[in-house]
Order: structure tokens, then C-alpha cells, then sequence
């Protein structure tokens, strides 16, 4: 019995001091992780963003998508997990996810009102609704963004003329001036081709609606000469003929050699129609 005691106090002995040391050894780790310097995170934060950048260059908008994210979890309060937002918006928006992009850039315009690269933010936004809502069918099946729900762009236009409000004197001032005009051009165009649907429906007074809608809203866009021609159409077709007059005259006015007839691209459909003759009296 006294060996078994002694034998056991022997390991006891032994054991203790081991059980120290790692004890010691875990508190070093733990008291190296707590006095990392300032210097020494922002530069690990610097290196993720950095990470994240060249994944954004090469394209590898996925891994750029992570590496942003995995900033923003570690280092969120780093000046580098600020504007990673932002470049975040943009990964999302090269990756097509549109809702992402639209959240994260709504939270960043909230959360950081004063951050001054906001109307890079603001023009975002914009560039969002223009360009990623078409999805991934419009990279294999090219159509006309016009034959299709305008809603974005009609948002897309308020996104641009809120920037232009906001920043009069933000460098992107000229590329958005120049996507309102293309915008106001789509969003005309689309009206035109309800309307011409309209007539092939012989529904002439919708269509006059619609003609004079573009006339009103958007007349300095390139569809007014196709409102004009359906217009006169449509009043030659109801009989309206004072009307038809007061369009033939406005168009003498401002079309001399007579007025330029479909500028506006048909579509699949009214090609077949056309072809089938479908609106002939």
C-alpha cells in the first residue's frame, strides 16, 4: 500500500508542472491575440481587401463576393470593411445578383450618409437597375430591354436624377446624363411598342393614348416620329379627320420629307404579324 501512495504522489508531481506549463503557454497565445497593435489589424484587413480586389480584377466575382464578406465579419469596424461595401455592391452586380447589389448599397447610402465616395454609391445604384435587370437570358438570347417589364429602368432613371440632385458636381454627372437620355429612349420605345400592339388590335384609341403618352413625356426622344405616324394613323382610322389635319401639319413642320416611318426596331411578333397580314382591313 505505501508504494501504491508513493508511486501516485510521484505522478502527481509530475503532472502538475506539465499542466502548468500548457496553462502558460495558452495564456501567451491568448495575451498575443489580445495585444495585437492597431497597426498589425489594419494591415491584416489591408491584406484581405487587397485579396478581394485582385479577385474583383480578375473576374472571380464569387471569391471576391467571400473575401469582402469575410473583411466585414473579422475587421468590421476597419476603415477597409467600409469601403468594401461599396465594392461589394459592384461584385454583386458583375456576378448578376441584382437584389444583393440593390441591398448592400441601400445599406451603405443609410449607414454611411457622409462617406465621401457616397454618389459612387448613388450612381450604383443606378447603373444596377440599368444594367442587371435583364438576367442571365440576355447574355444568350440578345432582345430589345424595351419588349420587356421597364420598371427597372423607370427606376433606374429616378436612381440617376436623384444623384444629379444630390451631387451636382459628381464626377459621374456626364455618364449619367448620358444614361438618363438612353433611358428616356427605352422607356419611349417601349411605349411604342404598346401601342402599335394596340392597333394591330384595332384598339385605336388606346393607341392614340399611348402615342400622345410619348409626345408628352418624352418629347425629345427618338420615338416621337413613330408617335406621330401612328397617331395619324389611328385618326384616319376613327375617321377623326381635323385631327388627322393638325397632325399632318405638325409633321410638315418638323418632318419636311415626310415623316421617318418605324424607327423603332419591330419585334418577333410583329414581324409575324406583319407577315400574315393579321391587321389588314
Amino acid at each position: 500500500m505505501l508504494l501504491i501512495v508513493m508511486l501516485l504522489l510521484a505522478c502527481s508531481s509530475c503532472w502538475k508542472p506539465f499542466s502548468a506549463d500548457n496553462d502558460d503557454e495558452d495564456d501567451k497565445e491568448l495575451k498575443s491575440k489580445e495585444e495585437l497593435s492597431d497597426e498589425e489589424i489594419a494591415k491584416t484587413a489591408e491584406q484581405l481587401y487587397s485579396e478581394a480586389k485582385d479577385y474583383l480584377k480578375d473576374e472571380r466575382y464569387t471569391k471576391a463576393i467571400e473575401t469582402y464578406q469575410n473583411l466585414q465579419i473579422r475587421y468590421p469596424f476597419s476603415r477597409f470593411a467600409i469601403q468594401s461595401q461599396l465594392d461589394l455592391g459592384y461584385a454583386h452586380l458583375k456576378n448578376g445578383d441584382q437584389e444583393a447589389a440593390l441591398a448592400t448599397l441601400e445599406r451603405f447610402t443609410k449607414m454611411q450618409p457622409s462617406h465621401p465616395n457616397i454618389d459612387y454609391a448613388y450612381y450604383l445604384r443606378g447603373l444596377v437597375n440599368f444594367t442587371g435587370a435583364s438576367g442571365l437570358i440576355q447574355k444568350f438570347i440578345p432582345s430589345d430591354d424595351t419588349q420587356r417589364d421597364v420598371k427597372s429602368l423607370a427606376v433606374a432613371h429616378e436612381n440617376f436624377a436623384e444623384l444629379l440632385e444630390k451631387f451636382p458636381d459628381t464626377q459621374y454627372r456626364e455618364d449619367a446624363e448620358q444614361r438618363m437620355i438612353a433611358l428616356r429612349n427605352m422607356l419611349a420605345r417601349h411605349e411604342i411598342h404598346i401601342a402599335r400592339y394596340y392597333v394591330k388590335r384595332k384598339a385605336f384609341v388606346a393607341a392614340i393614348r399611348r402615342s400622345l403618352g410619348v409626345l408628352e413625356n418624352y418629347p425629345k426622344s427618338t420615338s416621337v416620329p413613330d408617335a406621330l405616324y401612328l397617331l395619324e394613323k389611328c385618326y384616319n382610322k376613327l375617321g377623326l379627320t381635323t385631327l388627322s389635319e393638325d397632325i399632318k401639319r405638325v409633321n410638315a413642320m418638323n418632318y419636311p420629307n415626310g415623316v421617318p416611318e418605324n424607327t423603332v426596331q419591330t419585334t418577333v411578333a410583329e414581324d409575324v404579324w406583319n407577315f400574315l397580314g393579321l391587321d389588314e382591313d
